[in-house]
């Protein structure tokens, strides 16, 4: 199947986002594991939308999960690439023109004159009588004078493609066998606007036969608009692709995943922190399986396993969870330069914000990789799981060092005696293992639980009640910051105990 060739069609009217990444994926995978081609085509019609920074966004939002093709624009507002270059809609509109004209001369096509006030009129004539919404064919049977008496008028008019009747049957790579009467097609379709621009159904199948696709690969809410494309395709005089619908991606509670309802934008998922190879393995997973029980694949071993075979009919349900936890196993696999590099930034952007005090280079944060590797969901969590050893001073509220089982007087005392237990270590054993053993007997000896103990002081040092372990915590701040800091807490706490001002 070396000469199969798949495309994925973006418009530039909004950001790169999940489902869009998606099916560009799958469309990858699948050119990938055959040998074949894949490419990606602009479809820029849509000129009031359309917009530079949302080519941008797409084009270097699928850079970025590693997703090439063949094919297509590189670059934002660049030159394209390929055989059948332009690949950009609006760049291709003599090629519309003289599709739409071959289609008008054989009568497949014909102009239609009516105004949106009289359409208007006949969808609510339709609502009214319970019936669905469908063109009447008012200009369907118009002689070629009265054409012309409506031009001479000045009347705009589109053109309309002319629906034969008939059942289209459509073998679906994915869904099987699907069946779709022509009557539920809403009658004679537009392919051309008033203005001259041509509409989707249209340019996707002028397009696609131009650049010889083989496979069409798409979510499955097209499935409706297959039946128009094969009359076109057939039409036209082009063999039909072969279709492969991919299930929709849908919310925990099964609704369609939607930009107004959830998460949506590729470009948030980068932003806090989810690193490619875990998106991309997860997105290979909406909607496909491996059938096996391996489930942190690389693009390479996806590209190898992937066939349209395994692809679910049902909603993939977009799962935040399964997400993060397939990104911290991929964080887990990385070296600790490369995991080094990308905390970087995450951390340069808490010091841009103000919530540390300081970038830390990157020895601080190798020397900090035990400590975090195994608990970071994403890579912008860095901050609040160790932010607080770059922070110059700690703001602390008394009352959360102070234990449920505690009051603040006992906490005082306890963070003074802990103070003293931890000095005694010296800076020259200042390890975990010679931390917790002396605490831990302080602990026992007060007839404390070593977990009020510990949370005191975890608290009282990174003014937080969940950190990596304590005692690499510690060893992390230093000796003179972990004492200085218990100094100020226990001084803050006694203040409290004492009912005056923390």
């Amino acid at each position: 199947m070396a000469d199969t060739r798949v495309r994925i069609a973006p418009s530039p009217t909004g950001p790169l986002h999940i489902g869009t990444a998606r099916t560009a994926l799958f469309n990858a995978l699948y050119a990938r594991h055959h040998g074949g081609t894949f490419l990606l085509r602009l479809e820029d019609t849509d000129v009031a939308r359309s917009t530079l920074a949302f080519e941008r966004d797409i084009l270097e939002g699928l850079h970025w999960l590693g997703i090439t093709w063949d094919e297509g624009p590189d670059a934002a507002g660049e030159g394209d690439f390929g055989p059948y270059a332009p690949y950009r809609q609006m760049q291709r509109l003599d090629r519309y023109k003289a599709a739409a004209d071959d289609l008008v001369a054989r009568d497949l096509a014909y102009p239609c004159f009516c105004t949106p006030e009289e359409l208007d009129a006949d969808r609510k004539a339709q609502e009214a009588a319970r019936l669905p919404p469908r063109y009447v064919g008012r200009c369907a049977t118009l002689t070629a004078d009265e054409q012309a008496q409506k031009r001479a008028a000045g009347l705009p008019a589109a053109l309309r493609f002319r629906v034969p009747p008939g059942v289209i049957e459509i073998d679906d790579a994915v869904r099987g066998r699907v069946e779709i009467d022509t009557s539920n097609l809403g009658g004679d379709f537009v392919i051309v606007r008033g203005d001259g621009t041509p509409l989707y159904h249209f340019t996707v199948v002028v397009d696609d036969a131009a650049m010889q696709i083989t496979h069409v690969i798409r979510g499955e809410d097209h499935l409706s608009n297959t039946p128009k494309h094969i009359l076109l395709f057939r039409a036209l005089g082009h063999p039909e692709p072969v279709f492969a619908h991919l299930p929709l991606i849908l919310n925990a509670d099964r609704t369609k995943m939607s930009k107004r309802k959830s998460q949506t934008a590729v470009s948030d998922y980068i932003a806090q922190g989810f690193i490619r190879e875990a998106l991309v393995n997860y997105l290979a997973l909406l909607g496909w399986s491996t059938g096996t029980e391996e489930e942190i694949l690389s693009f390479d071993e996806l590209a190898r396993r992937f066939d349209l075979d395994h692809v679910q009919k049902g909603g993939a349900v977009f799962d935040r969870e399964r997400l993060e936890w397939i990104n911290g196993q991929w964080i887990r696999k990385l070296e600790d330069e490369d995991l080094i590099e990308r905390l970087l930034p995450f951390l340069e952007a808490d010091h841009a914000a103000g919530r540390i005090d300081r970038t830390p280079g990157a020895d601080e944060v190798r020397a900090v990789l035990p400590m975090i590797r195994e608990r970071l969901p994403v890579l912008g969590a860095v901050g609040d799981l160790i932010g607080f050893l770059w922070l110059d001073d700690l703001e602390l509220d008394p009352e959360t060092v102070v234990p449920k089982r505690w009051d603040a007087a006992t906490t005082a005392d306890a963070l003074s005696a802990a103070r003293a237990v931890i000095a005694d270590v010296g800076a020259v054993s200042f390890e975990s293992e010679e931390l917790e053993p002396p605490l831990r007997a302080l602990a026992e000896a007060r007839g404390w639980k070593a977990g009020d103990l510990f949370m005191a002081i975890r608290v009282a040092v990174t003014g937080r009640t969940a950190t990596p372990p304590l005692f690499d915590t510690l060893v992390a701040l230093g000796p003179e910051r972990t004492l200085a800091r218990l100094d100020s807490a226990a001084a803050a706490v006694q203040r409290l105990a004492e009912g005056g001002p923390a």
